[in-house]
C-alpha cells in the first residue's frame, strides 16, 4: 500500500520519542522545509550530462508560480532555455492571476493569450492558447488542468462561451480536459481521449505519495470525470462570432490524431508538438503507431499532411508550437519538410543518434536525429530490422 512520506515521518516521530529520536526526525523535516523554501525563489536548473559523474547546470529562471520544478526528465536545449528565461523574466505582459497561480498569462496579440504552465512529468513546459473572438473563445489544449483553469479562462474572456480543443492526447496537452464538459478534436483522436481514467495522474507521484518532477498541491489537480468528446473532420471551423473563424487541420505525425489550428485573422498556425524548437518528433519511417489510425504516424503520412499545411501558407505567417519558442517564422515548416524528405530518401543518413530512456524502460530506446535547416532537429523512429 502506498504511504505518504510526511505521514510516515510523523508516525515514526511519535513512536521513537522514547528513544530520543523524535528530535532528529523533526530536525530533518525542518531542514527539508528550509531547502524547499530556498528553491521556491527560482526554478531548478535543467541538467545536461557532459561526462561520467559530471553535470553542467544552466542558469535558473525566476518564477512566481505556485508550482516548483524539482527536476527535468531530459535535458533542455540551451537556446530554448535561454529564450524562455528571457521571456519569463522580462516580458511586460506576464501576469499570474490569483484565480490560478499555476499559470503565467502572456498577451501575445490583442485577442490572444498564451497560458504557460509546468509540464508535471518532467518534460518541456507547456503552452496553452486562448483566442477571444467577438462572441466566443477557443482554448487550444488543457495541459494537466492544474488549478482553476476554467476560472482563469472566464476571467480572461469576460465569461464568454468557450470552445475547448486538443491538438493531441498526450498527458501534458489533454489531462486537463476533465475541467470542462465538452472537448473538440479531430475524429481520429477521439478514441485516444476516451482512454483517460481516474488513475491517470498516479504516475506523477512516487510510492510514498510525493511529487516526482514538480512540487504542487495534489488537491489542485482535476477530479477526473467523463466529458463529451466531439470528434470533428478535417477542415472544421470554430465560429467565434462575426466571421471570426479558427480552422482545425489534420496533421497526424506526433500522434495518430494530431491536428493544428489556423487563425487567419491573426495569421497564426498553432502546430502542437509536430514542430518544436527543442526537438520535433513527428513519426517513424517504417513502424506504424499503436491503436486506430496508427499508420498516420508514419513519416510519409505526416509529410503528406505537412505539405498541405505549407500550401496554405497564404493564410498565416507565424507558427506557434506548444513548447518553448513561439512566433516562429513559417519558413520553419518548409525547412522541416525538406528534412523529412531527406530522411525518407535515406533513413540511415541521420545527423546523430540519441539514446533516450522512457519513464519505465529497462533499456534505452534509440531516436534518430536530423537537422532542420535554420531551426532545430527532427527525431524519428526507424526499425532497421
Amino acid at each position: 500500500m502506498k504511504t505518504n512520506r510526511r505521514e510516515f515521518l510523523r508516525t515514526a516521530s511519535a513512536g521513537a520519542a522514547a528513544l530520543g529520536l523524535a528530535g532528529k526526525i523533526a530536525a530533518a523535516e525542518t531542514k527539508a522545509g528550509a531547502e524547499k523554501k530556498a528553491v521556491k525563489a527560482a526554478e531548478t536548473f535543467p541538467v545536461h550530462l557532459v561526462g561520467p559523474g559530471r553535470r553542467k547546470m544552466m542558469w535558473p529562471i525566476k518564477s512566481e508560480l505556485k508550482s516548483v520544478r524539482i527536476k527535468h526528465d531530459a535535458p533542455i536545449d540551451p537556446v530554448s532555455w535561454a529564450y524562455m528565461k528571457e521571456l519569463r523574466e522580462n516580458n511586460k505582459t506576464r501576469v499570474i492571476y490569483p484565480v490560478n497561480p499555476y499559470v503565467e498569462v502572456y498577451t501575445l496579440r490583442k485577442n490572444l493569450f498564451g497560458l504557460f504552465t509546468h509540464n508535471l512529468d518532467g518534460g518541456g513546459d507547456v503552452w496553452m492558447f486562448l483566442t477571444v473572438g467577438p462572441e466566443k473563445a477557443l482554448l487550444i489544449d488543457t495541459a494537466y488542468g492544474l488549478g482553476d483553469l476554467k476560472g482563469l479562462c472566464d476571467k480572461l474572456t469576460g465569461g464568454k462561451p468557450l470552445y475547448v480543443a486538443n491538438t493531441h492526447e498526450h498527458f501534458d496537452h489533454a489531462y486537463g480536459n476533465a475541467r470542462f464538459d465538452k472537448i473538440y478534436c479531430h475524429e481520429y483522436l477521439a478514441p485516444y481521449l476516451a482512454q483517460q481514467n481516474p488513475h491517470m495522474f498516479d504516475y506523477l507521484f512516487d510510492d510514498y505519495g510525493d511529487n516526482i518532477w514538480v512540487e504542487f498541491d495534489r488537491n489542485d489537480l482535476p477530479k477526473f470525470k467523463k466529458y463529451e468528446i466531439a470528434g470533428v473532420p478535417d477542415g472544421y471551423k470554430f465560429d467565434l462570432g462575426k466571421g471570426y473563424e479558427i480552422e482545425l487541420m489534420y496533421q497526424g505525425g506526433h500522434s495518430a490524431g494530431h491536428a493544428c489550428f489556423i487563425d487567419k485573422q491573426n495569421r497564426i498556425v498553432f502546430t502542437g508538438d509536430n514542430i518544436i524548437v527543442d526537438t520535433s518528433g513527428c513519426g517513424t519511417v517504417n513502424a506504424p503507431g499503436r491503436g486506430p489510425h496508427g499508420e498516420e504516424q508514419l513519416l510519409s503520412a505526416y509529410r503528406k499532411n505537412l505539405k498541405r499545411l505549407v500550401d496554405r501558407g497564404a493564410d498565416f505567417d507565424w507558427v506557434y508550437p506548444s513548447h518553448f519558442m513561439i512566433d516562429v517564422d513559417k519558413s520553419a515548416l518548409t525547412n522541416e519538410m525538406e528534412a523529412i524528405d531527406a530522411i525518407l530518401k535515406d533513413p540511415n543518413d541521420y545527423d546523430f543518434w540519441d539514446a533516450s530512456w522512457g519513464k519505465s524502460a529497462t533499456a534505452p530506446a534509440g531516436r534518430y536525429m536530423k537537422h532542420i535547416n535554420q531551426f532545430s532537429v527532427v527525431y524519428y523512429g526507424y526499425n532497421k530490422g
